[in-house]
Protein backbone atom coordinates (compact mmCIF):
# COMPACT_ATOMS: atom_id res chain seq x y z
CA UNK A 1 0.00 0.00 0.00
CA UNK A 2 1.35 3.43 -0.95
CA UNK A 3 1.69 6.06 1.70
CA UNK A 4 -0.36 9.13 1.12
CA UNK A 5 1.97 12.09 0.70
CA UNK A 6 1.33 15.04 2.92
CA UNK A 7 0.98 18.34 1.11
CA UNK A 8 4.04 20.53 1.48
CA UNK A 9 3.53 23.02 4.28
CA UNK A 10 4.08 26.57 3.13
CA UNK A 11 6.27 28.62 5.42
CA UNK A 12 5.04 32.20 5.07
CA UNK A 13 8.21 33.67 6.61
CA UNK A 14 10.40 31.76 4.16
CA UNK A 15 8.20 32.88 1.26
CA UNK A 16 8.52 36.45 2.52
CA UNK A 17 12.30 36.13 2.58
CA UNK A 18 12.23 34.78 -0.98
CA UNK A 19 10.36 37.92 -2.03
CA UNK A 20 12.76 40.14 -0.08
CA UNK A 21 15.84 38.52 -1.66
CA UNK A 22 14.40 39.02 -5.13
CA UNK A 23 13.49 42.62 -4.33
CA UNK A 24 16.96 43.29 -2.89
CA UNK A 25 18.49 41.78 -6.03
CA UNK A 26 16.44 44.10 -8.27
CA UNK A 27 17.17 47.02 -5.93
CA UNK A 28 20.93 46.44 -6.36
CA UNK A 29 20.56 47.56 -10.00
CA UNK A 30 18.37 50.60 -9.25
CA UNK A 31 19.33 51.82 -5.76
CA UNK A 32 17.77 55.23 -6.33
CA UNK A 33 14.28 53.67 -6.20
CA UNK A 34 12.79 52.63 -2.85
CA UNK A 35 12.99 48.93 -2.02
CA UNK A 36 9.23 48.93 -1.41
CA UNK A 37 8.68 49.51 -5.15
CA UNK A 38 10.38 46.19 -5.92
CA UNK A 39 8.55 44.35 -3.16
CA UNK A 40 5.22 45.60 -4.50
CA UNK A 41 6.26 44.65 -8.02
CA UNK A 42 6.99 41.06 -6.99
CA UNK A 43 3.73 40.82 -5.09
CA UNK A 44 1.74 42.13 -8.06
CA UNK A 45 3.46 40.41 -10.99
CA UNK A 46 3.92 36.88 -9.75
CA UNK A 47 1.44 34.24 -8.64
CA UNK A 48 0.17 34.87 -5.15
CA UNK A 49 1.95 33.04 -2.37
CA UNK A 50 1.35 32.84 1.33
CA UNK A 51 3.61 35.41 2.90
CA UNK A 52 4.02 37.31 6.12
CA UNK A 53 2.95 40.87 5.28
CA UNK A 54 4.24 42.19 8.62
CA UNK A 55 7.72 40.81 7.92
CA UNK A 56 7.71 42.25 4.39
CA UNK A 57 6.64 45.68 5.60
CA UNK A 58 8.97 45.76 8.59
CA UNK A 59 12.09 44.63 6.74
CA UNK A 60 11.15 46.47 3.57
CA UNK A 61 11.00 49.78 5.43
CA UNK A 62 13.99 49.36 7.70
CA UNK A 63 16.63 47.51 5.70
CA UNK A 64 17.48 50.28 3.21
CA UNK A 65 18.73 52.77 5.83
CA UNK A 66 20.78 49.95 7.38
CA UNK A 67 22.55 48.89 4.17
CA UNK A 68 25.72 50.86 4.91
CA UNK A 69 26.09 49.12 8.28
CA UNK A 70 25.08 45.77 6.78
CA UNK A 71 27.63 46.09 3.98
CA UNK A 72 30.35 47.06 6.46
CA UNK A 73 29.74 43.84 8.40
CA UNK A 74 29.86 41.83 5.17
CA UNK A 75 33.11 43.49 4.05
CA UNK A 76 34.70 42.93 7.45
CA UNK A 77 33.75 39.24 7.37
CA UNK A 78 34.94 38.78 3.76
CA UNK A 79 37.72 41.34 3.24
CA UNK A 80 38.91 39.64 0.04
CA UNK A 81 35.44 40.24 -1.46
CA UNK A 82 34.47 43.93 -1.64
CA UNK A 83 30.69 44.34 -1.75
CA UNK A 84 30.80 45.55 -5.37
CA UNK A 85 32.54 42.29 -6.39
CA UNK A 86 30.11 39.90 -4.70
CA UNK A 87 27.53 38.36 -7.04
CA UNK A 88 24.41 40.50 -6.70
CA UNK A 89 22.18 37.58 -5.74
CA UNK A 90 24.64 36.44 -3.05
CA UNK A 91 24.80 40.02 -1.81
CA UNK A 92 21.00 40.18 -1.63
CA UNK A 93 20.92 37.01 0.48
CA UNK A 94 23.71 38.29 2.71
CA UNK A 95 22.14 41.72 3.16
CA UNK A 96 18.84 40.25 4.28
CA UNK A 97 20.43 37.73 6.64
CA UNK A 98 22.94 40.13 8.15
CA UNK A 99 20.20 42.69 8.64
CA UNK A 100 17.90 40.21 10.39
CA UNK A 101 20.52 38.58 12.60
CA UNK A 102 22.99 41.38 13.39
CA UNK A 103 21.24 44.71 12.86
CA UNK A 104 17.58 44.16 13.74
CA UNK A 105 18.39 41.06 15.80
CA UNK A 106 14.93 39.82 14.92
CA UNK A 107 15.82 36.14 14.48
CA UNK A 108 18.41 33.82 16.01
CA UNK A 109 21.71 33.48 14.16
CA UNK A 110 21.20 29.80 13.43
CA UNK A 111 17.80 30.47 11.85
CA UNK A 112 19.24 33.33 9.77
CA UNK A 113 22.14 31.20 8.56
CA UNK A 114 19.93 28.20 7.75
CA UNK A 115 17.50 30.41 5.82
CA UNK A 116 20.32 32.16 3.97
CA UNK A 117 21.95 28.90 2.94
CA UNK A 118 18.63 27.62 1.59
CA UNK A 119 18.02 30.86 -0.32
CA UNK A 120 21.57 30.80 -1.71
CA UNK A 121 21.03 27.22 -2.91
CA UNK A 122 17.79 28.24 -4.57
CA UNK A 123 18.87 31.48 -6.22
CA UNK A 124 22.67 31.48 -6.30
CA UNK A 125 25.40 29.70 -8.14
CA UNK A 126 27.17 26.45 -7.38
CA UNK A 127 29.31 27.88 -4.55
CA UNK A 128 26.89 30.51 -3.27
CA UNK A 129 25.65 28.54 -0.28
CA UNK A 130 29.19 27.85 0.96
CA UNK A 131 30.20 31.48 0.51
CA UNK A 132 27.09 32.78 2.29
CA UNK A 133 27.53 30.24 5.09
CA UNK A 134 31.16 31.25 5.59
CA UNK A 135 30.46 34.98 5.69
CA UNK A 136 27.52 34.60 8.08
CA UNK A 137 29.46 32.18 10.29
CA UNK A 138 32.27 34.73 10.54
CA UNK A 139 29.84 37.50 11.44
CA UNK A 140 28.20 35.29 14.06
CA UNK A 141 31.59 34.53 15.62
CA UNK A 142 32.56 38.22 15.54
CA UNK A 143 29.28 39.07 17.26
CA UNK A 144 30.19 36.62 20.04
CA UNK A 145 27.65 33.97 19.13
CA UNK A 146 28.73 30.35 19.30
CA UNK A 147 27.89 28.75 15.99
CA UNK A 148 27.65 24.98 15.85
CA UNK A 149 26.38 22.62 13.19
CA UNK A 150 26.27 25.30 10.55
CA UNK A 151 25.52 23.78 7.15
Amino acid sequence: MLKKQQPKRIDSRHESRRILVQALFAFSFFEKRPLSVFIDQFLNEFPPVVYDRKLLEQVGQSISPALVETDQLIEKAAPEWPVDQIAKIDLAVLRLSVYEMAIARSIPYKVAIDEAVELAKEFGGETSSKFVNGVLGTIAREQGVIVEDVK
